[in-house]
């Protein structure tokens, strides 16, 4: 049964109060935001502000965090911009339509994975090169605003051919548009610095827009926004036919892998902070109505925002209420307020991007991930190069396929060892190799995966080298199985095998710490047929204490 508004509930008066006026905050700082956004979209500034309206209230409606806010994001701005800006102008009537098109595809993407319960996708998206990724963007989104700062004309598309366009073309800067771009960056980061909680952004676009009004910067060559439409938006399919949908198709599944994982990883972090329930394929709902309600109503794809739900929570906001009044706020804004934009500064709102690239540059992040596993630290600036080298959706696709990577490794090349009793009664893990023994005669071996396909010889090589060639010095193997919580059919024919090699050399096969479905496996396979019951143990120390009670009676 659909329940709406899980966001909400239970409704009581003095919390949606104190939600609203959070809403307030989160309007006052995310409106700058948004607008900057669509630089990074390509598309009119207008679009930035109606990411903030119907996809608002969808989420709210169907989504289940209390806290996450889901609207434009720089993420899947660059994914949506890398992939559509070969097809149309940017910010035209067409390729505003295409930005409709990416989010509705979106918006099914992602209704099928709640359909299907792909919730899970999310953790297949390994942290290190999500950083790796975010790392890049930052880069790309970065360099792409250069030239609009410092009022220089840059054609490349590619990020390290903008960067070498920018860098000739230095000479040709524009003073009074990079004077200010400098006083914008100065007075955001000073209040960031020192007041916090004061709405920087909204602060810079204000008083740029007052004094461009005043003193005409347009005059002087500061290229200003020009009129932005008023009003809210229509609602209505894009206007494009069957025939343009296939190249949108790769950039959609792009953002919704995107979204999914983002989108998780941040609902997770709030609702654990908060000790609240999370469902995450109700979630996946709200971000398909989010997106649905981003392609009918003119913008493109929304997201999670980590950025943006910090705000709200800090602002101390407790549920979806401060989204509804943030989206409350924005109607009010396009209705009455649009046509002093007008006059906003493009440097300004580049400023503004150039802000949100530094901040997803995580660089403590990579320091900290390089101290504690240069090898992930690899992968995560591997991500980061390729994202600003080749594009943003090949960075996704190798951000994607590297986590996944990671995972079949750790899986196919387990941590394996020889325990050894301590004195203080504690277990040590000694590499395998030739002789090595827990005791004269007994080796407890520990494989430390899921043992299948892959790595099952892997199992059995080790385990004949352990034992070595008949007759063995070895009259007991018992497997620490803790960590084995299923055996396949190919691994279940090698245990087998390896049951009558060792049989052949004079060892006993046992196994201690068996998972229970390890167990049923066994039995499905056949495997708990050929070994001995006695030699099947509950803990290590029963099987080190039979052990010696044989040896010694």
């Amino acid at each position: 049964m659909l329940k709406l508004f899980q966001g909400i509930r239970p409704f009581q008066r003095a919390a949606a109060v104190r939600d609203a006026f959070a809403g307030l905050t989160l309007a006052a700082m995310n409106i700058p935001e948004a607008m900057g956004y669509t630089k990074i979209a390509g598309m009119p500034v207008v679009t930035g502000l109606y990411s903030l309206l119907l996809p608002f209230v969808a989420f709210a409606a169907f989504g289940s965090s209390r806290y996450l806010v889901v609207s434009a994001d720089s993420a899947t701005a660059a994914i949506f911009a890398s992939g559509v800006s070969g097809l149309a102008p940017a910010a035209s009537a067409r390729y505003v339509a295409l930005a409709g098109a990416v989010a509705l595809l979106t918006a099914g993407f992602l209704l099928l994975a709640r359909l299907l319960k792909l919730g899970f996708i999310a953790d297949f998206l390994s942290q290190t090169v999500l950083v790796g990724f975010l790392t890049g963007v930052g880069f790309q989104v970065g360099i792409a605003v250069l030239g609009e700062m410092l009022g220089v004309s840059v054609s490349a598309r590619r990020t390290v051919l903008q960067l070498a366009e920018v860098s000739r073309r230095l000479p040709e800067v524009h003073l009074p548009t990079l004077a200010v771009s400098a006083v914008v960056l100065g007075a955001i980061l000073l209040l960031h610095r020192f007041a916090p909680k004061v709405p920087g952004a909204l602060i810079a676009v204000v008083a740029a827009v007052a004094s461009s009004a005043i003193w005409n910067f347009s005059g002087h060559g500061i290229a200003i926004i020009g009129p932005v439409a008023g009003g809210l938006p229509h609602l209505g399919h894009p206007d494009l036919s069957w025939k343009d949908l296939p190249p949108l198709i790769p950039i959609a599944a792009s953002c919704c892998v995107m979204i999914i994982t983002q989108s998780a990883a941040t609902a997770r972090v709030y609702a654990a902070l908060h000790r609240q329930q999370l469902d995450e394929n109700t979630d996946l709902a709200g971000l398909a109505a989010a997106n649905a309600m981003a392609g009918l109503s003119g913008t493109f794809v929304v997201n999670g925002s980590p950025t943006q739900t910090a705000m709200v929570e800090s602002a101390g906001s407790q549920s979806q209420v401060a989204q509804l009044a943030t989206a409350a706020i924005v109607a009010i804004v396009l209705l009455f307020l649009t046509r002093p934009l007008e006059y906003l500064p493009r440097c300004v709102l580049g400023a503004l991007v150039f802000l949100i690239a530094v901040r997803l540059v995580k660089v403590r992040t990579l320091m900290a991930i390089r101290r504690e596993s240069p090898e992930e630290f690899a992968l995560a600036l591997t991500t980061a190069v390729v994202v600003v080298a080749a594009g943003v959706e090949q960075g996704i696709l190798l951000a994607m396929t590297l986590s996944l990577f990671r995972v079949v490794k750790l899986s196919y090349h387990p941590h394996t060892g020889v325990l050894v009793l301590n004195q203080d009664g504690t277990w040590n893990l000694n590499p395998v190799a030739s002789g090595v023994m827990t005791e004269p005669g007994l080796v407890m071996y520990r494989f430390g995966a899921t043992l299948f396909y892959a790595n099952a010889n892997r199992f059995a090589e080790e385990v004949n080298c352990l034992v070595g060639p008949a007759p063995s010095q070895v009259r007991w193997l018992i497997v620490d199985a803790e960590a084995i919580t299923h055996l396949d059919y190919t691994a279940a024919r090698v245990v087998l095998e390896l049951q009558q090699t060792l049989t052949s050399c004079g060892t006993q096969l046992g196994f201690a710490r068996m998972p229970w479905d390890l167990k049923s496996d066994f039995a499905r396979h056949h495997v708990s047929e050929v070994v001995d019951p006695s030699r099947i143990f509950d803990r290590l120390h029963d099987a080190q204490v039979a052990f010696e009670k044989l040896e010694h009676p």
